[in-house]
């Protein structure tokens, strides 16, 4: 069951994420050579906590973090560590939920550490390019799987895979919620789209296959081939005319 969200709930997600995305604007100075992602992790965890954010992917199962922090080849649920060292030339997506009285906001944002590959900085726009225009087609009465089918076409367009494995979602209470919204598909089908309803759209893609594999930490997952992935992803809620984007600074 899709939940609609009555403007309380969409109130208290918009303050989270408002709260999320500056606190990773805010982190940028940090992603840097030499730091670890568990010391970027550490960092915006005090700084959620500062503003009365807690970290629902923190005790998730077995995942004893705030964020998902993944590098170059990681496409999703990279772990933090303090084994995990950046160095110049890094492709860092850092992926992260709070919820502010009991209620979600869910972003990922990309960063170069130093002088990126072209391939880097081509991957990452191509994702952003999708996220930005799916966002732009939500409003009340499209098909949920428009959104999909418009992400794929943008993205085989350039000459990327897309991630099969896993998909954006619905999001309120829970992080995760109905429906799933997968990044491929044929436009015309799903569920319609109304107002109150709140997503994460987050475009998944890959510079060669669109395959992944799980490491041995349990979570991590990256492509097979080594490839390059992007990931980028906001929190955004249905109006009457079309789509309110809660994690991005005005």
């Amino acid at each position: 069951m899709i939940i609609i969200k009555n403007k309380l709930a969409i109130d208290k997600m918009r303050h989270a994420g408002h709260i999320l995305a500056q606190i990773l604007e805010d982190i940028r100075p940090y992603v840097i050579a030499g730091a670890s992602t568990y010391d970027l992790d550490a960092i915006i965890e005090a700084r959620m906590l500062a503003q009365e954010l807690t970290a629902p992917c923190k005790g998730y199962g077995t995942y004893k973090f705030a964020t998902c922090i993944s590098l170059n080849d990681g496409v999703v649920h990279g772990v933090p560590s303090k084994e995990i060292i950046l160095k110049s030339g890094d492709f860092v997506k850092i992926d992260v939920v709070g919820a502010y009285k009991s209620y979600c906001a869910d972003l990922t944002r990309y960063y170069f550490v130093g002088e990126a590959s072209l391939t880097a900085r081509r991957i990452a726009s191509v994702a952003q390019l999708a996220l930005d225009s799916a966002i732009d087609i939500i409003k009340p009465g499209i098909k949920l799987s428009d959104i999909s089918s418009l992400v794929q076409q943008i993205v085989e367009k350039e000459g990327f895979g897309v991630v099969r494995d896993f998909a954006g979602h619905g999001i309120g209470q829970h992080f995760h919620e109905e429906p799933s919204i997968p990044n491929y598909g044929k436009p015309g089908r799903g569920p319609t789209v109304c107002e109150g309803m709140a997503f994460a759209i987050e475009p998944m893609i890959t510079e060669k296959s669109f395959d992944v594999r799980i490491m041995s930490d349990g979570w991590t997952a990256k492509t097979v081939d080594g490839g390059l992935a992007a990931h980028v992803e906001d929190t955004v809620v249905v109006t009457k005319t079309g789509v309110e984007i809660l994690t991005r600074l005005a």
